[in-house]
């Protein structure tokens, strides 16, 4: 099979996945999702805590956390749907019923979720977007974002390779007084690692053997005004040679 074809396959699955949810732009342009504030009922049928992975790629720490508690409800958030298969196709093959999958814009997120329907939320190497501080995942427009549906006291959690998007959410968690529940600057190298820190994707592996260490904060947004941090944060000089040839300073 080509890859055009596997790709279509793959497509045509993702309609017919029981724990995938996937809805065309347009059906939101005027009007949030059935789904939103249902979640419990309607899709995992139970009242477990909500958990989601955003920007989940092929759903490998949506799965490893699934796996490793089954007393939370987890959904992976993407748009590529193409990748989003692996991880639902392993889900459903496994038997795990507390797994979903959303394949969604990530700016799109509060019109499928409701005030306090999401317990945590996990950002898992998200692509730092060093030149365009709006498109970051941990900026104060998406913290703004995922304040409309995380209940109070909901944990955000950021593991990266990249000490850029690290020292830049860490000066943010600062800059607005958020309770910081860990802070952890190479995850790796500590003695006790706490298992759902221990999970690695595949690229994950990839900086790991180049010898960048990855990262962990974890944090509480609490409901006040938001203030960008106003300091200088050194990028990532790897990241300026492309993925495909990283090197360590």
């Amino acid at each position: 099979m080509n890859v055009g074809k596997n790709k279509l396959s793959k497509f045509a699955d993702m309609e017919v996945f029981s724990n995938v949810l996937q809805v065309p732009y347009h059906q939101l342009e005027h009007a949030d999702h059935a789904i939103k504030g249902n979640w419990n009922a309607r899709f995992f049928k139970n009242e477990l805590p909500i958990v989601l992975e955003l920007g989940c790629g092929k759903g490998e720490y949506t799965i490893g956390l699934a796996e490793l508690q089954a007393d939370k409800n987890y959904i992976g958030v993407d748009i590529k749907g193409s990748r989003m298969w692996q991880g639902a196709k392993h889900a459903l093959d496994h038997g795990l019923h507390n797994v979903g999958f959303l394949r969604t814009h990530i700016e799109m997120i509060d019109q499928f979720f409701a005030p306090g329907e999401v317990s945590e939320i996990w950002l898992t190497f998200p692509d730092p977007q060093m030149k365009k501080t709006r498109k970051r995942l941990t900026s104060t427009r998406f913290i703004e974002l995922y304040r409309k549906f995380l209940k109070p006291g909901g944990i955000v959690h950021l593991k990266t390779d990249s000490k850029f998007q690290y020292s830049y959410t860490l000066e943010m968690v600062k800059a607005n007084g958020f309770e910081l529940l860990a802070n952890i600057s190479d995850i790796y190298a500590q003695d006790n690692i706490p298992e759902i820190l221990q999970i690695k994707t595949y690229y994950e592996k990839q900086w790991l053997g180049r010898g960048i260490p990855s990262k962990y904060l974890s944090f509480v947004p609490h409901q006040e005004p938001l203030i960008e941090p106003d300091v200088e944060i050194e990028e990532d000089t790897y990241r300026s040679f492309g993925r495909g040839a990283l090197t360590v300073d």
